[in-house]
């Protein structure tokens, strides 16, 4: 069955399958190549006639996922099995309109439904909206948006022109597209909620401090991912400087936007590659060795004026209600499946950074010696690879998450706006509370049949789980309430989702005191 829908910019056709009403492929962009490329999202060019939107619209151009690799490569069976399971998924080719988005409503002709939009994580080398299936939310009364944008070099290219994250203003594009018309969808463009994880969520710590981003959405929800990870424009500009100097152009925006997709993915690939085999904070900066990270967001003082986190403690975005929180083992998923866990020594994890990269305690401003002290008497049973993967879970997810629910609380932001905090601890059979794994509970969709997720869930993961946690996210799009008590500096409560779940009163506060003072 066929549905059709008028947006600000001409006619669409979508499907019906299940009683819920969607549209794929739609752009809020114009197709950002040409005169487009490496600037600023220009607005969609109006159309006649009725536009088919019943099929996903094309991804940016991006690098190839991870895989399995060859005999030798470290990589585990889980990774395999996880890696297989992506290539099922149906993806649509990579093209010039590749700024669109897609929509689940239960009715267009419905009035003032609450409205999320899904921002998907992928390192800010990843962009696609396959794996996320929206229908379970417009099940539910709400109007879920999932949204494409430009990830790696394409969206994060940094010369010091006076152009600047244009991945996080394409996110701005999709939330003012929402704004001009979801209401044609059923939706209400005043209660949007913005929701992603890993770097998805990082994306939302970014527009929480965004002045471009003010007044586009009322709540927000950040998994496994909060307003730290950030590069300094000096080590941006650096690293942008690499990409030239490879593609054997000059250092400026139109001689980098002449070159090839192809050769310009090719060679953020061998940039990656270099930043591995030679993990230099002196050449690449320390916020990009931690992170391995080489095109995440950049403090340049004008789309970003500052550090998300310390924009947000002075009071930006005080009136978005927010719930942020982590998985509790969330770097051990990739510690496990590229066989690190099993390989790390005491001599990595106390050697220098300049050898060892990431996997150095020092990499993560902590003093070596007594951190790796501090960790083995907390986690007595654990090897070297387990301590490491919970020192990268508290650098790049927990610590964050707890200083922007603190950041919050404190009355210095002058906040009227809700701030809730969660762990999901349900450990999958074999890997633990990993990373991403709360995506398919909070979709409702937790099943081991799924792509991509499903090898992570074992057999029989428990669907009274899904229930809570997916009613416990439209229950906060709809009213702000998730149903579990605010974050405050006294209590600091925490609902721990788990087979069991349960409110927690500062759960990580060992964590906190540990890692007071190091930024």
């Amino acid at each position: 069955m066929a549905v059709v829908v008028e947006t600000v910019h001409g006619k669409l056709r979508g499907s019906v399958a299940d009683g819920v009403q969607v549209f794929r492929g739609m752009p809020y962009a114009a197709p950002p190549f040409g005169p487009n490329r490496l600037r600023p999202p220009r607005p969609v060019e109006p159309w006649s006639g009725v536009r088919d939107a019943v099929e996903l619209g094309p991804e940016p151009p991006q690098v190839t996922p991870p895989t399995t690799g060859g005999p030798g490569s470290g990589v585990s069976g889980d990774w395999r099995e996880i890696d297989e399971s992506f290539a099922e998924i149906e993806r649509a080719a990579p093209s010039e309109d590749c700024l669109n988005l897609n929509v689940w409503t239960p009715d267009r002709e419905a009035t003032r439904l609450p409205v999320m939009v899904w921002i998907q994580g992928g390192m800010f080398e990843i962009s696609s909206t396959a794996a996320y299936d929206g229908s379970r939310f417009a099940r539910d009364g709400v109007v879920c948006v999932v949204i494409t944008w430009r990830p790696g070099a394409e969206g994060f290219l940094f010369l010091g022109d006076g152009v600047a994250n244009v991945g996080l203003l394409d996110q701005v594009a999709a939330l003012e597209w929402v704004r001009e018309n979801i209401a044609a969808f059923g939706g209400d463009p005043g209660n949007v909620t913005v929701f992603g994880e890993s770097a998805g969520a990082m994306s939302i710590g970014m527009l929480l401090a965004m002045p471009r981003a003010a007044g586009l959405f009322r709540r927000a929800i950040l998994q496994s991912g909060a307003a730290h990870h950030v590069t300094p424009a000096e080590d941006a500009r650096r690293i942008s400087g690499y990409l030239a100097e490879r593609l054997g152009v000059p250092a400026t925006r139109e001689a980098i936007a002449a070159v090839g997709v192809e050769r310009f993915v090719a060679v953020q690939s061998e940039l990656k590659a270099e930043l591995f085999a030679d993990p230099d904070p002196g050449r690449w900066g320390s916020a990009v060795v931690a992170s391995n990270m080489p095109w995440q967001p950049v403090i340049d003082g004008q789309v970003l004026p500052g550090r998300p986190i310390d924009l947000i403690a002075a009071g930006s975005s005080g009136d978005v209600d927010v719930i942020v929180g982590t998985n509790t083992d969330d770097w051990r998923l990739w510690s496990v499946v590229s066989g690190m866990i099993g390989q790390m020594t005491d001599e990595i994890l106390t050697g220098p950074v300049e050898a060892y990269g990431n996997q150095s305690l020092g990499a993560y401003g902590l003093p070596v010696a007594e951190a790796l002290a501090a960790y083995r008497a907390r986690y007595p049973e654990s090897t070297p690879g387990e301590l490491l993967a919970t020192v990268q879970t508290d650098w790049w997810m927990r610590i964050p998450a707890l200083r922007l629910a603190d950041a919050r609380a404190d009355a210095r932001a002058v906040a009227v706006g809700g701030t809730y905090m969660y762990e999901f601890a349900w450990p999958s059979p074999g890997l633990g509370a990993v990373h991403a794994l709360e995506i398919p509970f909070v979709f409702d969709i937790a099943r081991p049949d799924i792509p991509l997720f499903g090898p992570m869930l074992g057999q029989g993961p428990p669907q009274a789980l899904a229930d809570l946690m997916h009613s416990a996210w439209v229950s906060f799009a709809t009213n702000g309430d998730p149903g579990w008590p605010s974050y405050d500096l006294g209590r600091r409560a925490t609902m721990r989702f788990d087979t069991a779940s349960q409110v927690v009163e500062d759960p990580r506060r060992w964590e906190r005191e540990l890692w007071r003072g190091i930024r």
